[in-house]
This record gives C-alpha cells, sequence and structure tokens, in this order.
C-alpha cells in the first residue's frame, strides 16, 4: 500500500518516527492505526455499557467493595 501525502504531512510524519524513535514512516503509520483500532474497540464497549440498564447502583458501598477486592488480590 502506497499514501501519498502533501508536503507538510510528510515533515510532520517524519519529525515523528525521528523524535519517537520509530525506524520508520510505517512504522508509525502502524502505530497510528493499532492505537485508532484500540479507541473505536473501547468506544463500542463504553456506548455497550451506556445502552445497558445498571446492574448495581454504584455508591460508597460498591466502591469499598471494590477496593476490598484489589486489596485482596495484591495480598495473594
Amino acid at each position: 500500500m502506497n499514501i501519498s501525502l502533501p508536503e507538510p504531512l510528510k515533515a510532520f510524519v517524519d519529525e515523528q518516527v525521528a523524535e519517537r524513535d520509530f525506524g520508520t514512516s510505517s512504522e508509525y503509520i502502524r502505530e497510528l492505526i493499532r492505537n485508532e483500532r484500540d479507541r473505536e474497540a473501547l468506544r463500542r464497549l463504553l456506548m455497550e455499557g451506556a445502552n445497558s440498564p445498571p446492574s448495581v447502583v454504584a455508591d460508597a458501598q460498591y466502591f469499598e467493595g471494590l477496593k476490598a477486592r484489589i486489596r485482596n488480590r495484591a495480598k495473594k
């Protein structure tokens, strides 16, 4: 796959490659695509959660229970 970029965008990509220690512009573009794929997956999960009915009340007691479970896992 070949991608044509106007000079200002090409210069930006070249700067990112140099500053962020990517070996090639292809590595940088692949990283951008992976990040976008991950953002889309997260967005889908968030929307599914937002559209689902609440299963429990997220009050102080709920969060204390979460903290307790995390503490217990850390001890193991």
